[in-house]
């Protein structure tokens, strides 16, 4: 069971960057690579998620520290879907890439971090949206016979696709037929992308809603940095591959 103050990484670097298109085509490799869901992936309509999984590409978000009207190309912003039912229905892109995807128009996404540097591709604000059914976290977890709660962000790794990644956080604790009980420490989660997403069995309601985000999201050589904020409600996870970070092998 996943915090949003933790989930936000997780969305970030296992959604956010390998739907930023320029990724997807191989424009750009630094910061972790490339992207797995490339154009001939997303053709085969495989599952990114199971059908819980719905995420959306927001510069407007209310609350955001990515919000903007229009971007450094002079094109408004939006919002739009990613990630409907578990399936990607679409990329971030910029002016010189619509073409590439069969459509007319940029979806805002080009920005530089001052007036001195040069623009190019940047993320949105990329969120998983809450469940429709009312649900609290109480009430989540009180479902779960025997797991680990989540909190926070931490160290993480993720491969040059974007696909295999390991994840730690910040707070840990136990939850036993329901309960949360004791604290732990030294836990990291590892899976990847599809399987990750795939174990998604639901998340809490739009009262459980929090953005958190970085002022300092890096990209690019000359590198920039740019702002952006993830969304999440509390969000369940079932068998994900759960680690010692401390066991002596």
């Amino acid at each position: 069971v996943l915090d949003p103050g933790h989930l936000g990484l997780t969305i970030h670097e296992s959604v956010g960057h390998p739907t930023e298109l320029d990724r997807v085509l191989g424009y750009e490799a630094n910061y972790a690579g490339t992207s797995f869901a490339t154009l001939e992936w997303k053709a085969k309509n495989l599952p990114y998620g199971s059908p819980q999984v719905n995420i959306v590409a927001d510069k407007l978000q209310t609350g955001s520290v990515g919000n903007v009207g229009w971007d450094d190309e002079g094109v408004k912003t939006k919002e739009w879907d990613i990630i409907k039912a578990g399936k990607l229905v679409d990329y971030q892109k910029i002016r010189d890439q619509a073409h590439i995807v069969g459509q007319k128009a940029s979806d805002g996404c080009c920005y530089a971090q001052s007036w001195e540097d040069v623009q190019f591709q940047r993320m949105a604000n990329i969120s998983l949206k809450p469940g429709p059914a009312k649900m609290s976290v109480d009430e989540m977890v009180s479902k779960v016979d025997k797991g680990i709660y989540i909190a926070g962000a931490g160290s993480f790794s993720i491969d040059q696709q974007r696909f295999n990644f390991q994840f730690g956080g910040q707070l840990f604790f136990a939850i036993e037929k329901g309960k949360i009980t004791e604290p732990l420490e030294d836990v990291a989660y590892q899976s990847n992308t599809q399987e990750f997403w795939g174990a998604c069995a639901g998340s809490c309601d739009q009262s459980d809603y929090r953005l958190f985000g970085t002022f300092f999201d890096g990209k690019g050589q000359p590198a920039q940095v740019s702002s952006v904020s993830h969304g999440s409600a509390t969000t369940r996870f079932n068998g994900v591959n759960v680690i010692n970070t401390a066991r002596k092998v």
